[in-house]
């Protein structure tokens, strides 16, 4: 599968609607990244996606990346020091099963959502926006082909 055709328009826009609405209760920030295939472990590739989109840079490290590898039906979901210090033991395997669930009945616009807007609920939780808080990394889909 192409990664243009892994969503349609509809479906990254519906994507980035739950980013938007997550982040508007957080100061933290959430990504997804799409890619064709990979030559290693997809964490070890979601760790260098998430330094070449910058997600290390934001203040509180509280960034978290969703990544896809389209060919090779592989995902990780991947958070900053300062999420993952506070988040339960649990926490990343719980939105990675939610995510795969519906990857698994062909909805993968539908579970993107879903991880989206529960780790978006966690990242409320412990760093709540405030009046300073500003959008730190574009709420847009990253693609390499």
């Amino acid at each position: 599968m192409e990664v243009e055709n892994f969503l349609s328009d509809g479906e990254e826009q519906q994507i980035i609607e739950a980013i938007i609405k997550a982040e508007s209760h957080t100061s933290g920030e959430i990504r997804v990244h799409l890619e064709k295939g990979l030559d290693k472990d997809p964490i070890r590739r979601a760790e260098e996606v998430f330094y070449y989109l910058g997600m290390d840079g934001t203040e509180n490290q509280n960034g978290i990346l969703f990544y896809v590898a389209v060919d090779d039906h592989r995902f990780a979901i991947l958070g900053d020091q300062g999420i993952d210090r506070v988040v339960p033991d649990d926490f990343w395997e719980s939105i990675k099963d939610e995510v795969i669930e519906e990857f698994k009945l062909g909805d993968h616009a539908k579970g993107l959502v879903k991880g989206i807007l529960h780790a978006g609920q966690k990242l409320k939780e412990f760093f709540p926006v405030d009046d300073e808080d500003k959008n730190e990394l574009s709420d847009s889909i990253s693609k390499r082909h």
